[in-house]
């Protein structure tokens, strides 16, 4: 049986966006029809000031719908309201009213679908972000991530709730306005209508240069944020080096590069406003001299030409936020596909189950299904080669060997040999690659296979096998929090008597008190109040509360003193129990009481054996040894 989580795809911008819009639709609806009563307030009165210019106060007959005319009618006729000219006023006054409390709750719905779509896609990105696997962090840059979860979900943001709201609601004005239009004067109308479509292709014609543009100015700002992230994190690096001048001048060229591609992009929008500013101003004109033309020839009234001019004014801005919404539109698909490509990432999987649906070494179906006897056994690579994605150089080549359950295996090796490689593979950081499936049966071949307790790693779920994989990274990262909630951010609920005691193995109850505030003390980002070597132990310290079957140290102790590491190493074999210990290490002096230490050598085992027998050999590992006992 095949348990293996479907991602969703989103295959189009649109699928995408409506994902993000779940949650906030109905606000949205809401808005849509607000901005609607709001677009018929607006177009009423123009036409009640027509019929009162020409019917109240002039002598016109009253050319308006029946409906209307029953109104008046049942009000006492023309000559009522012409005696009662305040009623009018106060009908006007009362239609604005309307307009002013629907555009009231038209802006408030639509800023809290605006809200509500953004966090919902935060969420959602973030949600997703933290599962995917870690080669796809490794080739995207955490600045161009962060970028893409503020700037462009801002971008997005800011065309539903602002551009899509009103190009709504400017389609509907217009639309409506032209058919009022059309019922004062078709000529005029019709000259009116020319101006549009010739706005609407001018936009599409920016639209392409915007869309280019804006794409060079989001990738460069990514880039940007990059440069930022790193020399922030690492700035003790950059002081230390002496290298603010050099990070000065990086970020200066790439901030220079940016500005330029923004003052290109800027130098595009403000041809489309221009050229929208002179179209505006021709039809103006033209309304203008045509409706004049027509009120001397009788075929228009002066109630429908003042008429006519308020619809006019009415769309003139809405026309021109047509345009600018079309233009808009290129920025906002641009940072969808630069979500999408995001959302589209395979996260892992983490209920994959190979088989035939029998229970596989106590797996059954899933992390609540698990038994976890299998990490109480040996660990065992067989056949194991990989090749980092998009590389060509094999960084394993048929690594087999095993780690016996309850011992300590020791892995020595020259930087580049593969040593953290192997951690990774054994705790699903990478996978290992399919081979094709040469034998036309439809089962995978595999290179080489992992297994701990006889179960192979990959039919383990993956929340199941690093709860039970405790891991000590070369180089630890811990969060700004307090020492206490680094200690125990990888438990539900850790006691003050377990971290003492993980503090006392770990050799950092000393440092503690010394500090002020103890567990309660701030430790910075990344760490950055502690040494080295403080930190590394607070990361061991950090490990063993989780009391893991299965403990890694990957060259854990290469910043602590050699006093310290042997005071570390005979605290944790008093307390580590039957966990099974993989230990990597340069330091010969780490790895001398393993029960077994392999050496690796460009990714292939060269040596195994006790320390006694690998001495005997008088190999590399034995010229290590003297080499580091000369400089001792």
């Amino acid at each position: 049986m095949n348990q293996k989580k479907r991602q969703i795809q989103f295959h189009t911008k649109a699928s995408l966006v409506i994902y993000f819009l779940k949650g906030s639709l109905r606000y949205f609806v809401l808005s849509i029809l607000f901005a609607s009563i709001v677009s018929l307030a607006d177009l009423m009165n123009p036409k009640i000031i027509e019929y009162t210019v020409d019917s109240v106060i002039g002598r016109e007959p009253l050319a308006a719908p029946g409906f209307v005319q029953k109104l008046v009618n049942g009000a006492g006729g023309v000559s009522f309201f012409r005696s009662h000219l305040w009623l009018v006023a106060l009908l006007v006054l009362g239609i604005a009213l309307l307009g002013a409390v629907c555009r009231y709750l038209f802006m408030l719905f639509d800023s809290l679908g605006a809200e509500t779509f953004v966090q919902k896609t935060r969420d959602s990105l973030f949600a997703h972000i933290v599962r995917l696997p870690y080669a796809w962090h490794s080739e995207n840059h955490t600045g161009d991530i962060i970028q893409r979860c503020t700037s462009d979900v801002e971008t997005i943001k800011l065309f539903i709730s602002e551009q899509l709201m009103s190009l709504f609601r400017v389609v509907l004005l217009i639309v409506m306005s032209l058919v009022f239009m059309m019922r004062i004067h078709t000529g005029l109308a019709l000259a009116e209508a020319f101006f549009i479509p010739v706005m609407v292709l001018s936009s599409v014609f920016f639209h392409n240069k915007v869309g280019a543009a804006f794409e060079k100015v989001d990738r460069e700002e990514g880039k940007l944020s990059s440069i930022a992230q790193e020399n922030l994190t690492g700035v003790r690096v950059v002081r230390a080096f002496g290298r603010e001048q050099f990070e000065q001048e990086r970020f200066m060229r790439q901030n220079a590069g940016y500005t330029d591609l923004w003052y290109h992009l800027q130098f595009i929008l403000a041809s489309f406003w221009t050229s929208g500013n002179v179209y505006a101003t021709v039809r103006n004109l033209v309304v203008t001299v045509l409706g004049v033309l027509f009120c001397v020839n009788g075929s228009l009234t002066a109630g429908g030409f003042i008429a006519f001019l308020s619809y006019n004014a009415l769309i003139s801005l809405p026309v021109r936020g047509l345009g600018r919404v079309i233009t808009e539109m290129s920025k906002a698909e641009i940072s969808i596909d630069r979500l999408r490509y995001i959302m589209n990432a395979e996260e892992e999987q983490e209920t994959e189950i190979r088989g035939t649906g029998e229970e596989v070494s106590g797996i059954n179906a899933g992390p609540d299904s698990f038994t976890y006897d299998c990490f109480r056994g040996d660990i065992v690579f067989s056949h194991v080669s990989f090749t980092y994605p998009g590389r060509d150089h094999e960084i394993l080549h048929d690594v087999s060997f095993t780690a016996p359950a309850g011992k300590t295996l020791g892995i020595l090796g020259a930087t580049g040999s593969g040593k953290t490689t192997l951690l990774s593979l054994l705790n699903r950081l990478y996978e290992l690659p399919d081979l094709t499936e040469a034998d036309g049966t439809g089962v995978p071949e595999y290179r080489g296979s992992i297994t701990i307790g006889g179960t192979d790693i990959r039919d383990i779920p993956l929340p199941v096998l690093r709860r039970q994989i405790g891991m000590v990274l070369q180089e630890p990262y811990l969060f700004s929090r307090s020492l206490a909630d680094n200690i125990g951010i990888a438990c539900d609920s850790v006691t003050q008597q377990e971290l003492d005691r993980a503090a006392s193995v770990a050799c950092l109850d000393e440092t503690i008190d010394h500090m002020a505030r103890g567990y309660d003390t701030f430790v910075g980002e990344r760490g950055v109040t502690l040494s080295g070597g403080q930190r590394q132990r607070a990361a061991i310290a950090q490990m063993l509360v989780r009391h893991t079957p299965v403990m890694i140290f990957d060259d854990a102790l290469s910043a602590v003193d050699a006093e310290t590491d042997a005071k570390i190493r005979q605290a944790m074999k008093e307390q580590i129990g039957d966990a099974t210990v993989l230990l990597v290490s340069h330091r010969i002096t780490t790895l001398i009481h393993a029960d077994e230490i392999i050496v690796l050598e460009a990714g292939k085992i060269a040596e195994r054996g006790t320390h006694e027998e690998l001495l005997a050999a008088g190999g590399i590992y034995t010229r290590v040894y003297e080499l580091q006992t000369r400089e001792a």
